[in-house]
């Protein structure tokens, strides 16, 4: 099977004003580790997603088949956003707090590793999702979670609260308004309506069992996994929320899971917020998700379970 190799000279973005250390300390370091690893860095950065995709685009107009995403999962999916149906494949660098794409698709987390994966990595197609044609490598949700994310960021900015203590705050908040959408889903010519504080839709289905509670075994299966909630009291809705913030979302007798390539999704409010990896926008309903299939190509270890994608090989 015939395989490709990264360019030697690689475009590395990094999410600047994701704080925790990287600036261009952070970029010195990454091109020493380039240099070890047989490349050269270019290293830039750039402040939040307009200019993470801007950089990208730019990478991409410039002939680069290698791009190099380094953040969270926030700032892989701005990158990813751009490079999807491509000619360039994505390396991963994982420079986020949870890190759910990297840990998904078997990426190292440590820094050296990581730059010595996009290397000697090997390439693979992964799905990704979208709703009302915005991109997400991971998950999407409405409900009690966008409104905990829009209360947290509100809190930092106008409190300076840490990040930790304002989601506590925003937490508390939102269980006091104690907020339910009224929703229809529609999938495959079939309705069904809930009363709901909560609908989370993963890129392909997450594990709900067992000791990988969160993860995803594949992301290559082009589908949608769409988690409801029924109706449920505040206990219940803290717990919803703390697992979705993890990835630890479980199932039980009150959370029903759909699988399917797409979907829509109506409530009575015109627009409504929508988390996105972790970002919230406002988007008008209805809602319509949609699997892209292998419309990313990654660099993933080359040798190894190879994550969630390597269970069925995927090759580009």
């Amino acid at each position: 099977m015939k395989t490709e190799s990264p360019a030697l000279v690689v475009p590395v973005i990094i999410n600047a004003g994701a704080g925790g250390g990287h600036d261009e300390a952070l970029g010195k370091r990454l091109a020493e580790h380039f240099s070890g690893a047989g490349m050269r860095a270019n290293i830039i950065m750039a402040k939040g997603g307009a200019e993470l995709e801007a950089a990208t685009r730019k990478a991409l107009a410039s002939g680069a088949r290698t791009i190099v995403a380094g953040g969270g999962d926030g700032t892989i999916n701005a990158v990813a956003s751009v490079v999807a149906d491509s000619p360039a494949v994505l390396g991963v660098l994982p420079l986020g707090t949870l890190n759910h794409f990297a840990k998904d698709l078997g990426i190292p987390l440590e820094l050296d590793e990581a730059v010595r994966n996009i290397a000697a990595g090997r390439i693979v197609r992964v799905d990704i999702g979208e709703v009302n044609g915005r991109v997400f490598i991971n998950n999407s949700s409405i409900g009690i979670y966008p409104a905990i994310v829009r209360d947290r960021e509100r809190q930092q900015r106008h409190n300076g609260r840490s990040k930790w203590l304002a989601f506590a705050w925003a937490l508390l908040l939102s269980l006091r308004r104690y907020p339910f959408l009224h929703v229809r889903l529609k999938v495959n010519q079939t309705e069904t309506t809930r009363k709901t504080p909560f609908v989370f839709i993963g890129n392909n289905n997450y594990r709900m069992s067992g000791f990988d509670i969160g993860t995803r075994e594949h992301m290559n299966e082009g589908v949608l996994g769409v988690y409801v909630t029924q109706h449920c009291g505040r206990l219940r809705m803290v717990a919803l929320a703390l697992r979705a913030l993890f990835g630890k979302l479980a199932q039980a007798h009150d959370f029903t899971m759909l699988s399917t390539p797409d979907i829509a999704i109506e409530t009575r409010h015109a627009r409504l917020a929508v988390a996105t990896d972790g970002e919230v926008s406002v988007m008008h309903s209805p809602l319509r998700y949609r699997s892209r299939p292998g419309a990313l190509r990654v660099l993933v270890p080359a040798r190894g379970p190879g994550g969630a994608s390597g269970k069925r090989g995927g090759n580009a």
